[in-house]
């Protein structure tokens, strides 16, 4: 009693509005009362208009609105994130390597990088490299050809 008459008109018509207000939160659901965002705009919007002692008659403790706030001051100031890294290669460079690789057994990294130069596309050959790595090719005498018994039965019949 002492409490309330201390209290001005305009602080017991808040705190009437707002406990009024978790009566109807507290009606609309059964276990735990699940609130929506105005509900949690209107709880911290009252908060603010309160003194610190009638925060103790919330449904919400003052760690969850200060938890609310910080959740809602990190959504408007995070800044979408770059992913690191160089970015990927365009789709058409990329099927233009495997194609010189697969029709051209035995042209090395160098060679494809070099080759996609005179066409235009500027490509290293480590990229190229990390293309045929991915898609399961290997390097250039172990890609498509004789291995090295076969190389050297044809060159002795040669002879």
């Amino acid at each position: 009693m002492i409490r309330v008459r201390r209290m001005g008109n305009v602080e017991k018509d808040v705190e009437i509005l707002a406990l009024r207000h978790q009566l109807l939160v507290l009606q609309r659901h059964v276990k735990r009362p699940r609130l929506t965002w105005s509900d949690r705009a209107f709880i911290s919007l009252v908060a603010r208009l309160l003194p610190r002692f009638a925060l103790s008659s919330f449904i919400v403790s003052p760690s969850a609105i200060l938890s609310w706030h910080r959740r809602l001051v990190a959504r408007r100031w995070t800044y979408p994130r770059r992913s690191s890294g160089r970015p990927p290669l365009p789709a058409e460079t990329v099927e233009l390597v495997l194609r010189l690789a697969r029709e051209n057994p035995r042209w090395g990294y160098t060679r494809i990088a070099g080759e996609l130069y005179k066409l235009g596309v500027a490509i290293s050959p480590t990229s190229v490299r990390s293309v045929l790595r991915s898609h399961g090719l290997s390097p250039a005498p172990r890609r498509n050809g004789p291995t090295w018994e076969q190389f050297i039965r044809a060159q002795a019949r040669g002879r």
